[in-house]
């Protein structure tokens, strides 16, 4: 049976759309902020935001007690001054919050219920992806958590669009 030109039309546009968003699918961490000890007081965040790299794309998620704590992302002043008053985010409902890092540079987060003065707050700088270089593995492995890791992620992806091309030229 022949395949009409709408059909190919769209069996291409299916492969576009495999190759443009590959990128932005192998480029992805998720970070638990405060790995094991997640989003409460008495965790030391910058030794924890410095310990790790952090690049446009990657997603923080913070677990953190319901009706106890909450998480703002506020300025460079309000973070220093640990000022929730005029937040950029405010998130206080359940028990986690997920934030996608979506340019570069310094993102702040407080807890605003009087935890950020006890250090409850945490700083991170979010950089460009290298390309086909991923950034350094942590040394404790809870604490970036991935489907899979990022060259295999390139690799299954360029497969998939290898047999995507295959099934378009195969059933023409």
């Amino acid at each position: 049976m022949e395949k009409s030109r709408p059909t190919l039309l769209l069996l291409i546009l299916i492969l576009i759309v495999i190759f443009v968003a590959a990128p932005v699918a192998v480029s992805a961490e998720k970070f638990v902020v405060g790995d094991k000890q997640r989003w409460a007081p008495n965790v030391n965040y910058t030794a924890w935001s410095d310990s790790h790299r952090f690049h446009v794309g990657d997603w923080l998620v913070f677990y953190f007690e319901k009706g106890m704590y909450d998480v703002m992302e506020v300025n460079a002043t309000a973070y220093e001054a640990c000022a929730g008053d005029d937040p950029i985010v405010n998130w206080s409902r359940g028990d986690s919050f997920a934030y996608q890092l979506n340019r570069t540079g310094r993102y702040y987060f407080i807890c605003s219920r009087g935890y950020c003065y006890g250090g409850m707050k945490v700083s991170i700088l979010a950089e460009t992806l290298p390309p086909l270089a991923p950034s350094p593995r942590p040394q404790d492995n809870s604490a970036a958590v991935t489907s899979a890791p990022r060259r295999f992620s390139a690799w299954l992806a360029a497969v998939s669009g290898a047999v995507a091309l295959a099934l378009v030229l195969w059933f023409p």
